[in-house]
């Protein structure tokens, strides 16, 4: 009886294999535990303490991977996004000049807000009010501006005067370590090498430190692993609540948290046999983004690294089960984060900006009402280095466009909204 029921609380049915579901959640585990170390680094860059970055990571991971194995039932691993971990620190802090405590007062209002579209009929209205073209211009775009970052962390790609950007100095040892170290992620990931990119970046740090381009660090944190994180935990500051930014800063998050994650869910339910359980997989995941802000931490997501997982055979909770387990040993890890030099972290973000490309294959090309408006989201990300705007570019010229075709009816009515508020933030920035 007692077997029953536990098998019943992650969803384990009767013939599954559990050494199947431990294996899965292993496989899990190695293929997306980089994230840990990427995100906190991404953190740090909004002034958030390394290794305080580090245990946010590691407890939001662990309560996302909980909900999903109780509450979703399904082999899906919740981490913190990336793209949206960019999002957090590039334009939310760097761009809209909010404080990381501010950022993470917007996560929690976002969390709560994905929480109620969730558990209503609000996530089908909001998907349906944004054209297919436009979700995944957004995926791209996010995903060349990964790709800049890491090719701007590496040293490949460096300012310039005249030209604003141009190709790194190959004689420098840190461009050497990174060029490398992205053929190893690269050739790994091609052949679906388990745990494929933490290989990679270990072995770029290792490089590293042969070349001489790291050095140990000289003053490491002292006490536990959570000394300092109590700054972080529950650290979020309300005294921008009252402004427009923050607001358009909790709107924009939102469309981005709840249409990335109801793409990843659909397809990744679907892959596990199990699309019945998408609401309740949705609805997990939104409970975990609330704990993210709670915690000090991006928003999170269905990982992608899920699929490695499903394949090898995860069908149940079982699976985050065994990787939330995974995830707490990590904690012994932690003082070693600060080893781990910005040449063996860049090319990961490259080649994960790569896999988010591969979003344009959905969109449709043929129509130049849709791909403009698409291509300038995908374009103008990067190139302003802020998502906001890149977003308002093509939300903006979508309507206009149809307008001027005399389509003005294919744009949802919600769109219009959409895209005036992008336009009254142009107009508020011009006039403060």
């Amino acid at each position: 009886m007692k077997s029953n029921v536990w098998r019943n609380s992650v969803g384990l049915e009767p013939g599954q294999d559990w050494k199947r579901e431990w294996a899965a959640g292993i496989l899990s585990y190695f293929a997306s535990v980089y994230i840990v170390m990427v995100n906190a680094a991404i953190l740090h860059d909004a002034g958030m303490p390394l290794r305080a970055g580090m245990v946010a990571t590691l407890l939001t991971a662990i309560t996302g991977c909980l909900l999903m194995a109780f509450g979703g039932k399904t082999p899906i691993i919740v981490v913190p996004g990336m793209g949206i971990n960019a999002f957090f620190t590039y334009t939310l802090v760097h761009s809209m000049k909010l404080d990381w405590r501010e950022a993470l007062a917007v996560v929690a209002v976002t969390g709560v807000l994905f929480a109620i579209v969730a558990f209503t009929s609000l996530y089908r209205i909001l998907s349906d009010a944004i054209p297919h073209n436009l979700q995944h211009a957004i995926t791209v775009g996010i995903g060349l501006f990964l790709t800049f970052i890491g090719l701007q962390k590496s040293g490949i790609v460096i300012a310039h005067r005249t030209t604003f950007v141009a190709i790194g100095h190959f004689s420098d040892p840190a461009v050497i370590t990174s060029c490398v170290t992205l053929l190893l992620a690269l050739v790994l990931f091609i052949r679906g090498t388990r745990g494929g990119l933490l290989i990679s970046m270990l072995a770029g740090t290792g490089l590293a430190y042969l070349l001489g381009v790291a050095e140990a660090p000289k003053t490491q944190e002292s006490g536990h692993v959570f000394t300092g994180y109590s700054e972080v935990f529950t650290g979020m500051d309300w005294g921008g609540a009252a402004t427009l930014v923050f607001w358009i800063a909790v709107f924009l998050l939102l469309l981005i948290v709840v249409f990335e994650n109801i793409g990843l869910i659909a397809s990744q339910t679907l892959m596990a046999g199990r699309p019945e359980r998408f609401k309740s997989s949705l609805r997990a995941l939104s409970v975990a983004n609330i704990a993210a802000g709670l915690f000090g931490s991006s928003p999170v997501v269905a990982a992608a690294e899920s699929t490695a997982g499903i394949a090898a055979g995860g069908r149940s909770g079982l699976t985050p089960l065994v990787t939330s387990m995974l995830f707490g040993a990590t904690f012994l890890f932690i003082p070693l984060v600060a080893y781990i030099p910005d040449s063996a972290i860049a090319p990961l973000l490259i080649v994960i900006g790569g896999l988010m490309v591969q979003n344009v294959r959905e969109m449709d090309l043929s129509d130049m009402t849709e791909l403009f408006p698409a291509f300038l989201v995908m374009v103008m990300i990067p190139f302003t280095y802020s998502i906001v705007d890149g977003m308002a570019f093509g939300f903006i010229t979508y309507p206009v466009a149809k307008l001027a075709m005399g389509r003005g009816k294919e744009v949802p009515p919600a769109l219009y909204g959409i895209a005036g508020l992008f336009v009254a933030n142009f107009i508020l920035h011009a006039l403060l």
